[in-house]
């Protein structure tokens, strides 16, 4: 009995022992317990830097993106001509827009400019352009497609499947919440892609087939005139169709923060877009509880060492960061709150000079590691006391043998 009890007691301070763990670890990251509540059925909030997910909701589930496809679309665009281009608009690539759908109203053999159809394509959502572009990237909107895929699986996404170009609606065109900011992160490297995305509206000048397009964008956080207008916010795509319900896909930036969010499958709630109103809600639910935080400087001190074979007055050295470390943390973790490992060089011995790597510090933060060579903060010379050591040994050893020389011969004198 005594000893059922013991292997018990065993048993839950094991238990104890895991939670009390899990909770450091849990509390390590510095992440707030009290998260927002949407209404949108699928959501994430992702820093661009690191990829840390700052707040997901059904960010797996595979959802309809409507318009938010333009993304890829305009992405592929990019890679592929010279905003410059002159592009003449086909009766196939525009018939086949459903009715009810966005359009610019594209006429046959239009001529438009490579940049001008993109405009139209992320700040007006127009599907028409959209698809003049896809069919003069790929040859076919068939083909086009089929590069959409071939990209997805470049960027190493499971969950996503292209059929169309602009997001009409079909079973098998999905997506999912994590995968659109894996995409996202992917355009905003391109610099034109970012001020594409960011712009506020558009003005396309007359064509030889129709006459100026003057428009807002239909991405309400960007248009300083909106109700809904969000100073931080660089760049978004809006979609929607009855099945996706409102998506919206954005990028944001504060205080050296790069964050981007994803609402799918929102609403309308008390008058307004839950894709606006839960986007502004994420975004300022990362600000207040998250920044980028300096863990090092260049040129900190580290560590100290005594190199062993160092003069008396440089032998004490200073090892210092070479570069510095920053990362994102929670706003209730400090620097201090983060371990650091040190590896140092074998075998560290004079001559050093100032600068040398010696070794290197790093920090491990939900996986990723950030590293830091150490390097020496001055020059350590050679102590030659050894040497000298040696050198009186050696002539001790031959005065030792002249004098036994000395002394034999004085024997034999004798």
């Amino acid at each position: 009995m005594k000893l059922i009890l013991k292997k018990i007691l065993i048993l839950l301070i094991t238990i104890l022992l895991f939670f009390f763990h899990f909770s450091f670890a849990f509390a390590a990251i510095g992440e707030p317990t009290d998260k927002p509540t949407l209404v949108s059925k699928a959501a994430i909030l992702m820093d661009n830097k690191t990829g840390k997910i700052l707040y997901e909701k059904n960010a797996n589930e595979k959802m309809y993106p409507a318009s938010t496809t333009k993304i890829m679309t305009a992405i592929l665009t990019l890679e592929n001509c010279n905003l410059n281009d002159v592009v003449t608009v086909s009766y196939d690539a525009i018939k086949s827009i459903p009715e009810g759908y966005s359009i610019a109203y594209l006429q046959p053999d239009e001529q438009l400019t490579v940049e001008q159809l993109l405009q139209l394509t992320l700040v007006i959502s127009a599907n028409d352009a959209a698809n003049v572009l896809a069919e003069h990237v790929g040859g076919s909107i068939e083909s086009f497609v089929s590069m959409m895929n071939t990209k997805v699986n470049e960027l190493g996404l499971s969950n996503t499947h292209f059929t169309n170009s602009f997001g009409m609606h079909d079973e098998n065109h999905y997506t999912t919440a994590q995968d659109l900011a894996m995409i996202m992160a992917y355009c905003m490297k391109n610099e034109s892609f970012r001020k594409l995305a960011g712009s506020a509206s558009c003005a396309i000048p007359a064509t030889n087939k129709y006459g100026t397009r003057t428009h807002n964008s239909t991405n309400a956080l960007i248009v300083p005139t909106s109700s809904n207008y969000y100073r931080y916010l660089t760049a978004g795509k809006t979609g929607y169709t009855s099945q996706a319900g409102d998506c919206f896909v954005s990028c944001s930036y504060k205080d050296d923060l790069e964050l981007i969010c994803v609402i799918l499958g929102g609403t309308t709630v008390n008058g307004t877009s839950t894709r606006f109103s839960e986007t502004r809600i994420l975004y300022d639910y990362g600000y207040d509880n998250f920044s980028i935080k300096t863990l090092l400087n260049e040129n900190d001190i580290v560590t100290h060492i005594e190199v062993p074979n160092g003069t008396n007055d440089s032998k004490s050295l200073d090892l210092l960061a070479n570069k510095s470390i920053s990362t994102l943390l929670g706003n209730s973790m400090s620097k201090g709150d983060i371990p650091f490992e040190i590896s140092l060089n074998e075998n560290i011995k004079a001559p050093i000079e100032n600068g040398d790597i010696l070794g290197s510090v790093s920090y491990v933060i939900d996986g990723i590691k950030y590293e830091s060579n150490l390097i020496a903060s001055h020059s350590v010379e050679e102590s030659k006391l050894l040497l000298y050591v040696f050198e009186i040994g050696i002539v001790f050893l031959i005065l030792i043998f002249i004098c036994k020389i000395c002394l034999s011969k004085k024997k034999r004198n004798f």
